[in-house]
Protein backbone atom coordinates (compact mmCIF):
# COMPACT_ATOMS: atom_id res chain seq x y z
CA UNK A 1 0.00 0.00 0.00
CA UNK A 2 1.44 3.51 -0.86
CA UNK A 3 0.90 7.17 0.14
CA UNK A 4 -1.62 8.34 -3.03
CA UNK A 5 -3.83 11.21 -2.60
CA UNK A 6 -6.78 11.75 -4.33
CA UNK A 7 -6.46 15.33 -3.67
CA UNK A 8 -3.83 17.63 -6.01
CA UNK A 9 -1.77 20.11 -4.38
CA UNK A 10 -4.01 22.95 -3.89
CA UNK A 11 -7.09 20.66 -2.88
CA UNK A 12 -5.00 19.35 -0.13
CA UNK A 13 -3.91 22.93 1.35
CA UNK A 14 -7.30 24.06 1.42
CA UNK A 15 -7.80 20.70 3.52
CA UNK A 16 -4.79 21.75 5.75
CA UNK A 17 -6.36 25.43 6.77
CA UNK A 18 -9.74 23.74 7.50
CA UNK A 19 -7.99 20.97 10.03
CA UNK A 20 -5.93 24.16 11.13
CA UNK A 21 -9.25 26.28 12.15
CA UNK A 22 -11.16 23.21 12.99
CA UNK A 23 -8.24 22.03 15.76
CA UNK A 24 -7.96 25.45 16.84
CA UNK A 25 -11.90 25.63 17.59
CA UNK A 26 -12.10 22.59 19.19
CA UNK A 27 -9.54 23.31 21.82
CA UNK A 28 -11.31 26.54 22.42
CA UNK A 29 -8.77 29.03 21.14
CA UNK A 30 -10.08 32.29 19.88
CA UNK A 31 -7.19 33.26 17.65
CA UNK A 32 -3.45 32.52 17.45
CA UNK A 33 -2.62 32.95 13.83
CA UNK A 34 1.18 31.38 14.20
CA UNK A 35 -0.28 28.37 15.95
CA UNK A 36 -3.00 27.96 13.13
CA UNK A 37 -0.05 28.99 10.32
CA UNK A 38 1.72 25.69 11.49
CA UNK A 39 -1.32 23.46 11.57
CA UNK A 40 -1.92 24.49 8.31
CA UNK A 41 1.32 24.32 6.50
CA UNK A 42 2.81 21.16 8.08
CA UNK A 43 2.26 17.69 6.31
CA UNK A 44 0.96 15.34 8.70
CA UNK A 45 1.06 12.57 6.49
CA UNK A 46 4.72 12.73 6.17
CA UNK A 47 5.08 11.57 9.75
CA UNK A 48 2.81 8.80 9.88
CA UNK A 49 5.30 6.33 9.12
CA UNK A 50 4.92 3.88 6.24
CA UNK A 51 1.07 2.39 5.46
CA UNK A 52 -0.83 0.36 6.59
CA UNK A 53 -2.04 3.57 8.35
CA UNK A 54 -3.73 2.27 12.09
CA UNK A 55 -6.20 4.28 14.27
CA UNK A 56 -6.55 3.99 17.82
CA UNK A 57 -9.79 3.22 19.17
CA UNK A 58 -10.96 2.02 22.49
CA UNK A 59 -10.83 -1.60 21.59
CA UNK A 60 -7.42 -1.76 20.10
CA UNK A 61 -6.22 -0.33 16.47
CA UNK A 62 -7.68 -0.50 13.13
CA UNK A 63 -6.17 -0.28 10.08
CA UNK A 64 -7.31 2.58 7.44
CA UNK A 65 -8.16 0.60 4.24
CA UNK A 66 -5.96 3.35 2.05
CA UNK A 67 -3.23 5.56 2.31
CA UNK A 68 -5.11 8.76 1.00
CA UNK A 69 -3.17 12.08 2.54
CA UNK A 70 -6.64 13.73 2.91
CA UNK A 71 -6.96 11.49 5.82
CA UNK A 72 -4.43 12.37 8.11
CA UNK A 73 -6.49 15.76 8.88
CA UNK A 74 -8.64 14.23 11.75
CA UNK A 75 -8.59 14.65 15.14
CA UNK A 76 -7.99 10.98 15.65
CA UNK A 77 -4.90 9.12 16.95
CA UNK A 78 -2.45 6.90 14.64
CA UNK A 79 -0.47 4.34 15.77
CA UNK A 80 3.37 5.16 15.94
CA UNK A 81 4.40 2.16 17.65
CA UNK A 82 1.14 0.32 18.41
CA UNK A 83 3.07 -2.57 20.86
CA UNK A 84 4.22 0.78 23.23
CA UNK A 85 0.82 2.18 22.83
CA UNK A 86 3.15 5.05 21.72
CA UNK A 87 0.62 7.31 19.07
CA UNK A 88 0.88 10.77 16.55
CA UNK A 89 -1.78 12.20 19.46
CA UNK A 90 -4.50 14.03 19.24
CA UNK A 91 -3.87 17.27 17.14
CA UNK A 92 -6.74 19.41 18.96
CA UNK A 93 -5.30 18.35 22.69
CA UNK A 94 -1.38 19.58 21.21
CA UNK A 95 -3.09 22.54 19.88
CA UNK A 96 -3.68 23.32 23.17
CA UNK A 97 -0.97 22.65 24.59
CA UNK A 98 1.03 25.04 22.03
CA UNK A 99 -1.07 27.99 22.43
CA UNK A 100 0.23 27.62 27.00
CA UNK A 101 3.58 26.81 25.19
CA UNK A 102 3.20 30.60 24.24
CA UNK A 103 6.38 30.24 21.70
CA UNK A 104 7.72 32.95 19.49
CA UNK A 105 10.73 33.29 17.31
CA UNK A 106 14.09 32.18 18.28
CA UNK A 107 13.11 30.09 21.29
CA UNK A 108 14.84 26.85 22.60
CA UNK A 109 12.73 23.94 23.14
CA UNK A 110 13.19 20.40 23.81
CA UNK A 111 10.98 17.86 22.40
CA UNK A 112 10.67 15.05 24.72
CA UNK A 113 9.14 11.60 23.30
CA UNK A 114 9.23 13.00 20.08
CA UNK A 115 7.88 10.09 18.08
CA UNK A 116 8.27 10.59 14.23
CA UNK A 117 8.77 14.41 14.48
CA UNK A 118 5.36 15.50 13.61
CA UNK A 119 4.55 17.71 17.31
CA UNK A 120 8.27 18.46 16.67
CA UNK A 121 7.89 20.13 13.45
CA UNK A 122 5.32 22.18 14.53
CA UNK A 123 7.18 23.29 17.40
CA UNK A 124 10.19 24.09 14.57
CA UNK A 125 7.43 26.50 12.70
CA UNK A 126 6.28 28.31 15.69
CA UNK A 127 9.77 29.29 16.68
CA UNK A 128 11.07 29.73 12.76
CA UNK A 129 14.72 29.97 11.33
CA UNK A 130 16.47 31.81 14.45
CA UNK A 131 15.07 29.46 17.18
CA UNK A 132 15.90 25.80 18.07
CA UNK A 133 14.14 22.76 18.94
CA UNK A 134 16.21 19.58 20.28
CA UNK A 135 13.69 16.60 19.78
CA UNK A 136 14.78 13.48 21.92
CA UNK A 137 12.98 9.96 21.27
CA UNK A 138 14.28 6.63 23.01
CA UNK A 139 13.08 4.43 20.58
CA UNK A 140 15.30 3.95 17.49
CA UNK A 141 13.83 3.19 15.05
CA UNK A 142 11.07 6.42 15.73
CA UNK A 143 14.19 8.59 16.11
CA UNK A 144 15.66 7.43 13.07
CA UNK A 145 12.07 8.41 11.16
CA UNK A 146 11.81 11.54 13.25
CA UNK A 147 15.43 12.38 11.93
CA UNK A 148 14.48 11.62 8.32
CA UNK A 149 11.50 13.26 8.23
CA UNK A 150 13.23 16.67 9.92
CA UNK A 151 16.25 17.27 7.58
CA UNK A 152 15.18 19.84 6.41
CA UNK A 153 14.41 21.91 9.49
CA UNK A 154 17.94 23.11 9.77
CA UNK A 155 16.73 24.11 13.38
CA UNK A 156 16.27 20.74 14.59
CA UNK A 157 18.71 18.45 16.15
CA UNK A 158 17.08 15.24 17.15
CA UNK A 159 18.56 12.79 19.40
CA UNK A 160 18.10 9.31 20.44
CA UNK A 161 17.72 9.19 24.19
CA UNK A 162 16.32 9.07 27.61
CA UNK A 163 14.00 11.92 27.99
CA UNK A 164 14.81 12.06 32.27
CA UNK A 165 18.58 13.26 30.76
CA UNK A 166 17.16 16.50 28.97
CA UNK A 167 18.03 19.28 28.61
CA UNK A 168 21.45 19.52 28.41
CA UNK A 169 21.17 23.49 28.25
CA UNK A 170 18.96 26.26 29.46
CA UNK A 171 15.46 26.07 27.57
CA UNK A 172 12.33 28.12 27.17
CA UNK A 173 9.88 25.33 26.56
CA UNK A 174 10.22 21.56 27.70
CA UNK A 175 7.37 20.19 25.97
CA UNK A 176 6.86 16.52 27.01
CA UNK A 177 4.83 13.56 25.16
CA UNK A 178 4.71 10.79 27.81
CA UNK A 179 3.20 10.64 30.95
CA UNK A 180 5.48 10.67 34.64
CA UNK A 181 4.78 10.22 37.87
CA UNK A 182 7.14 13.52 39.11
CA UNK A 183 9.51 15.89 36.81
CA UNK A 184 12.81 14.96 36.09
CA UNK A 185 15.12 16.93 37.87
CA UNK A 186 17.03 18.04 34.27
CA UNK A 187 13.66 20.00 33.35
CA UNK A 188 13.23 22.00 36.30
CA UNK A 189 16.99 22.55 36.43
CA UNK A 190 17.67 23.59 33.06
CA UNK A 191 14.03 25.82 32.92
CA UNK A 192 14.91 29.49 31.79
CA UNK A 193 13.54 32.37 33.61
CA UNK A 194 10.05 32.76 32.31
CA UNK A 195 10.44 28.89 30.81
CA UNK A 196 7.51 26.87 30.43
CA UNK A 197 7.53 23.37 31.30
CA UNK A 198 4.32 21.56 29.65
CA UNK A 199 4.29 17.35 30.34
CA UNK A 200 1.36 14.95 31.52
CA UNK A 201 1.35 13.52 35.10
CA UNK A 202 0.00 10.70 35.80
CA UNK A 203 -0.54 7.01 37.77
CA UNK A 204 -0.06 4.24 35.22
CA UNK A 205 -2.89 1.53 34.56
CA UNK A 206 -2.13 -1.93 36.93
CA UNK A 207 -1.61 -3.80 33.45
CA UNK A 208 -1.62 -2.46 29.92
CA UNK A 209 -3.54 -3.99 27.48
CA UNK A 210 -1.52 -6.89 25.68
CA UNK A 211 0.75 -5.49 22.76
CA UNK A 212 -0.84 -1.96 23.42
CA UNK A 213 1.51 -0.14 26.02
CA UNK A 214 0.46 0.99 29.74
CA UNK A 215 -1.09 4.07 30.01
CA UNK A 216 -2.17 6.56 32.53
CA UNK A 217 -5.43 5.43 34.75
CA UNK A 218 -5.59 8.90 35.99
CA UNK A 219 -3.51 11.84 34.62
CA UNK A 220 -3.57 15.85 33.83
CA UNK A 221 -1.26 17.88 31.62
CA UNK A 222 0.14 20.76 33.31
CA UNK A 223 1.77 24.15 32.67
CA UNK A 224 4.49 25.00 34.92
CA UNK A 225 6.30 28.30 34.36
CA UNK A 226 9.63 29.72 36.36
CA UNK A 227 8.44 32.94 37.79
CA UNK A 228 12.23 33.19 39.79
CA UNK A 229 14.63 31.73 40.57
CA UNK A 230 13.06 29.08 42.67
CA UNK A 231 9.48 30.05 42.03
CA UNK A 232 7.29 28.72 39.70
CA UNK A 233 3.92 28.23 38.87
CA UNK A 234 1.31 25.47 37.71
CA UNK A 235 -1.84 25.33 35.99
CA UNK A 236 -4.01 22.44 35.10
CA UNK A 237 -4.26 22.39 31.28
CA UNK A 238 -7.03 19.35 31.36
CA UNK A 239 -7.11 15.71 31.36
CA UNK A 240 -4.12 13.94 29.60
CA UNK A 241 -3.90 9.72 28.85
CA UNK A 242 -0.71 9.24 27.95
CA UNK A 243 2.04 6.22 27.60
CA UNK A 244 3.88 6.29 30.64
CA UNK A 245 7.30 6.43 31.72
CA UNK A 246 9.26 3.36 32.36
CA UNK A 247 11.89 2.82 34.64
CA UNK A 248 13.64 5.72 36.19
CA UNK A 249 12.76 5.63 39.57
CA UNK A 250 13.66 8.49 41.18
CA UNK A 251 13.32 11.13 37.98
CA UNK A 252 10.23 10.02 36.23
CA UNK A 253 8.57 7.50 38.18
CA UNK A 254 7.99 7.89 41.95
CA UNK A 255 8.54 5.12 45.04
CA UNK A 256 5.39 2.76 45.31
CA UNK A 257 4.19 5.42 48.17
CA UNK A 258 4.62 8.38 46.10
CA UNK A 259 2.45 6.93 43.62
CA UNK A 260 -0.15 5.58 45.75
CA UNK A 261 -0.13 8.90 47.11
CA UNK A 262 -0.48 10.62 43.77
CA UNK A 263 -3.43 8.06 42.90
CA UNK A 264 -5.15 9.27 46.19
CA UNK A 265 -5.00 12.85 45.18
CA UNK A 266 -6.39 12.54 41.69
CA UNK A 267 -8.96 10.13 43.64
CA UNK A 268 -10.09 13.39 45.46
CA UNK A 269 -9.77 15.62 42.84
CA UNK A 270 -8.88 19.27 42.50
CA UNK A 271 -5.92 19.33 40.18
CA UNK A 272 -7.85 22.02 38.32
CA UNK A 273 -7.04 24.32 41.54
CA UNK A 274 -3.19 23.67 41.99
CA UNK A 275 -1.45 26.98 41.22
CA UNK A 276 2.17 26.16 42.27
CA UNK A 277 4.74 23.78 41.97
CA UNK A 278 7.36 23.73 44.86
CA UNK A 279 10.67 22.26 43.87
CA UNK A 280 13.18 21.08 46.85
CA UNK A 281 11.29 23.30 49.25
CA UNK A 282 8.67 22.48 52.18
CA UNK A 283 5.14 22.07 50.95
CA UNK A 284 2.85 24.21 51.73
CA UNK A 285 -0.19 23.51 54.26
CA UNK A 286 -2.33 23.77 51.12
CA UNK A 287 -0.54 21.15 48.88
CA UNK A 288 -2.99 19.20 46.39
CA UNK A 289 0.13 16.62 46.56
CA UNK A 290 3.33 15.94 48.06
CA UNK A 291 6.10 13.95 46.92
CA UNK A 292 10.08 13.22 47.48
CA UNK A 293 11.61 17.33 46.80
CA UNK A 294 8.60 18.44 45.57
CA UNK A 295 4.84 18.95 45.68
CA UNK A 296 2.08 20.58 43.64
CA UNK A 297 -0.07 23.32 46.03
CA UNK A 298 -3.30 25.42 45.52
CA UNK A 299 -1.46 28.54 46.98
CA UNK A 300 0.05 31.06 44.07
CA UNK A 301 4.09 30.99 43.85
CA UNK A 302 5.72 33.00 46.77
Amino acid sequence: MSVVSTFDDRELATVRRAYARQMLAVAGIDRDPALEAAFATVPRERYLGPPPWRIARFTGYAVIPEADPVLAYQDVLFALSPERGVNNGSPSLHAGWLHHAGLRPGGRVVHLGAGTGYYTALLAHLVGASGHVVAVESERRLADLARSNLADLAQVTVVEGDGADWPRDKADCIYVNFSVERPAPAWIDHLDAGGRLIFPLGVPRPEGRPGAGRHALHGAALRVERRDADLFSAAWLGPAFFVCAEGGEGRLVGSEAEREALKAAFTRGGVEFVRSLRWRRSPSARSWFTGSGWSLSYDEPG
